[in-house]
């Protein structure tokens, strides 16, 4: 499973990182993150060694949700720099977000 990222972590762990980072926004109580969830940990696996993946939990982290204007969740947004690269809404299937993500995940 993907490590969780917080308000607190979110500069040393995503904004300094020097592979591309995968943020998956997402809460307890929606639905459809918990059905892509799974899909991001896989992700994160599979190609460990192009990019980091880490989640970070909207309700206990409203500081980061804010700054990044997230209102929709789930929303996966993709850092690279130490900026915001690409941005994904809503829950999609495997294949689709690694089509998505292809530029970050064949690097």
């Amino acid at each position: 499973m993907a490590d969780q990222v917080t308000d607190s972590t979110f500069a040393d762990e995503v904004l300094r990182s020097d592979k591309p980072v995968i943020v998956d926004f997402w809460a307890e109580w929606c639905g459809p993150c918990r059905m892509v969830g799974p899909v991001v940990d896989q992700i994160g696996e599979e190609y460990a060694d192009k990019v980091k993946v880490l989640k970070l939990d909207v309700e206990n982290n409203p500081a980061t949700a804010m700054k990044y204007g997230i209102t929709s969740i789930p929303a996966i947004y993709v850092f690279k720099d130490g900026e915001v690269d690409h941005q994904s809404v809503g829950a999609k299937p495997k294949a689709a977000l690694v089509k998505e993500f292809s530029k970050y995940l064949e690097g």
